[in-house]
């Protein structure tokens, strides 16, 4: 099909970058092809991939992950943190509050819900080092939960949205993943064959995190039908929960981001807020509180030794290997996988925002909450592990996750009514990145266009329905695990984009603060009259 054959809308909304658009397209079906037609081959093939890149580049993830946080910090606490993304006259689009919760619901998603039972647990029986069971390996448990859902994962978050915006709206370029590297390869590479592939690989990488977003945000809202009506565990029932799930978030997608995504924001946050302040209270409060002081201590206290901790001196070494290729080098990948189009989004609704505004509001906002849910959530249930004997629920987040939080519930007044809302949750909680991933998706497949038009309608849909597809084959064919080792392989290419970024963002902040100095010592023009 030609290019001048596909839909077309207005001048202002741009119109589809052919190379990007094809390419990401060619590369995600050609992939999940494989992983359908030759889902032993590929998977034996990936297992292979996966454990040679935890055994030879787990180092290089570990600086990169550091390298990240510390330049984002060392930027907002700066002179350079006084840099606007935009004109230095300009002013946030978004109020604070608006700003606020759409940072809040961007980049937390369904998985939070996935994992807030069942990854303590897990690393309680599957500790990386020490022994299984103990008091000290359910410590141990919470510190590695807390250091994967923690500022490291914000921190790339924070490093695209700053990278985005401030090269879209301070210096005029497309809102796109390419204007970020202009100052190093200049306009006719980042416009040509560099840019084509920055962002045809980022929405390579996006899309792999969308559609482990719905693969587990179908799990965990079948589980919820499951437990709650006695549906039946089939394909059927999961078709039918994943053709739902995606037709809402298209629908929100299509309405883009002023309207659908921040009304979904605000309620992603009420309904949040009230199914945690519902376990805390309706558990031991008092234990739960300590643990939340305590667990957010051992955090803070281990940050810097966690981050570079490859468990060299555990006396098992392979044991070590393979739990953090499992674990920290797969969530290092999937947040760099979100980064695209979580990172862009933020810029999207950054616009006005200070340097140092959009760090600490990427940092802190978002991170505060989501550390108290897996401290509360993570405490409770390792206390019913191990003290009130809950073999069923142990039992559920090693062998089927995604029940877990239910089973979790149903030690709590009013059960039935809890875990159904907790269903709600998570459907929310999906379906913000949904939609705006799709939007985000949409943007960097064209080109063109006003920086604060976002992508036509058609386009936003039809993302949508390949992230639906690809989901649907891939659970069905019984692959969904060879996607999320796809997603820590695509994840190391990616991170040399974002070491790119932080070089091209000093590069220009640094000519950006001169001019500016500059033009504050000239003096003032006399009047033309004079």
């Amino acid at each position: 099909m030609s290019t001048a054959a596909l839909p077309l809308t207005n001048p202002e909304t741009g119109r589809l970058n052919p190379v990007v658009f094809y390419g990401s397209t060619a590369l995600i079906l050609l992939l999940t092809l494989a992983l359908i037609l030759f889902p032993e081959a590929a998977g034996a093939w990936l297992t292979e991939a996966q454990t040679f890149l935890s055994r030879s580049f787990g180092w290089y993830y570990m600086l990169a992950i550091g390298a990240y946080l510390f330049f984002v910090l060392y930027v907002a606490f700066s002179r350079y943190g006084n840099l606007r993304l935009g004109e230095d006259h300009e002013r946030p689009e978004f109020s604070y509050g608006a700003w606020a919760g759409m940072l809040f619901s961007s980049g937390i998603g369904i998985s939070l819900l996935y994992f807030a039972a069942s990854e303590p647990i897990d690393h309680l029986y599957n500790p990386p080092e020490g022994e299984p069971g103990t008091a000290s390996a359910a410590r141990q448990a919470l510190q590695l939960t807390f250091l994967h859902w923690g500022v490291h994962g914000w921190a790339i978050y924070a490093l695209v949205g700053l990278a985005v915006g401030y090269f879209a709206y301070r210096h005029k370029q497309p809102l796109a993943l390419r204007s970020a590297l202009y100052p190093l390869f200049g306009q006719r590479l980042t416009r040509g064959w560099v840019g084509n592939t920055v962002d045809c690989f980022g929405i390579f990488v996006t899309l792999l995190g969308l559609v482990t977003n719905l693969g587990i945000g179908a799990l965990q809202v079948s589980s919820g039908l499951e437990y709650l009506f006695g549906l039946p565990h089939s394909q059927g029932a999961l078709l039918a929960v994943i053709l739902v799930m995606s037709a809402v978030a298209t629908l929100a997608a299509v309405s883009g981001i002023e309207k659908g995504i921040r009304r979904l924001s605000n309620l992603n946050i009420i309904l949040f807020s009230g199914l945690l302040l519902f376990v805390l209270l309706a558990g031991d409060t008092l234990h739960l509180l300590n643990g939340l002081v305590q667990n957010t201590g051992d955090y803070l206290n281990g940050l810097v030794l966690k981050t570079f901790d490859l468990y060299v001196y555990t006396g098992q070494s392979g044991k070590s290997e393979a739990w953090m290729g499992l674990w920290t080098l797969f969530y290092w990948a999937w947040w760099i996988s979100w980064a695209p189009f979580v990172g862009m989004f933020i810029a999207r609704i950054s616009r006005g925002r200070t340097v140092r505004e959009l760090v600490y509001g990427v940092l802190l906002i978002p991170l505060g909450f989501t550390l108290a849910w897996l401290s509360i959530f993570g405490n409770s249930a390792l206390d019913l592990v191990m003290n009130q004997n809950a073999a069923d629920l142990g039992k559920a987040a090693l062998e089927q996750p995604a029940m877990s939080i239910y089973l979790l519930l149903e030690h709590y007044p009013w059960s039935k009514v809890v875990i159904g809302v907790s269903i709600c949750v998570g459907f929310v909680l999906f379906l913000t990145p949904a939609d705006s991933g799709s939007v985000m998706l949409a943007n960097l497949s064209r080109q063109g266009g006003e920086l604060d038009e976002d992508a036509p309608n058609w386009l936003r849909i039809f993302w949508s329905v390949v992230v639906t597809l690809v989901t649907i084959g891939l659970l069905f064919a019984g692959n969904f695990t060879a996607m999320q080792t796809v997603v820590v392989l695509a994840g190391l290419p990616f991170s040399v984009v974002l070491l790119l970024y932080m070089f091209a963002l000093l590069k220009a902040m640094k000519a950006d603060l001169a001019a500016s100095e500059e033009a504050a010592r000239a003096p003032l023009a006399p009047p033309a009259n004079a």
